[in-house]
């Protein structure tokens, strides 16, 4: 599975974005889909994830109520829509793919759960 991230950018504060992630080499309609972030000199974290049937999803504290992941099976495609975007939100956006089953929340959070990843995309909120 090959993951390609799209539509990061240089935002204000209070902005949106929607960050895209193109799926290629096989069908991932039975995988788990993610969004993870890194800022310079922090550890990889978790931001979003749904479950491979889209009936549930899970948010990182800190993004909870202002980002909404979802994702297209016909196009093989996982979105994160980004709302109220703060400086803080600045970092390198993966898009990650998971095809084992992860039964909590704690799974879906860690980084060495997840088995494809894109090469990420920068946004930049400026304050």
């Amino acid at each position: 599975v090959q993951l390609v991230e799209s539509g990061g950018g240089l935002v204000e504060a209070g902005g949106s974005l929607k960050l895209s992630c193109a799926a290629s080499g096989r069908t991932v309609s039975n995988y788990r889909m993610g969004w993870f972030r890194q800022a310079p000199g922090k550890e990889r974290e978790f931001v979003a994830a749904i479950k491979w049937s889209g009936a549930r999803t899970y948010y990182a504290d800190s993004v909870k109520g202002r980002f909404t992941i979802s994702r297209d099976y016909a196009k093989n495609t996982e979105f994160l829509q980004m709302n109220g975007l703060k400086p803080e939100d600045t970092a390198v956006y993966y898009c990650t793919a998971g095809g084992s089953y992860c039964s909590d929340y704690g799974c879906y959070h860690a980084v060495g759960q997840w088995d494809y990843w894109g090469q990420g995309t920068q946004v930049t909120v400026s304050s």
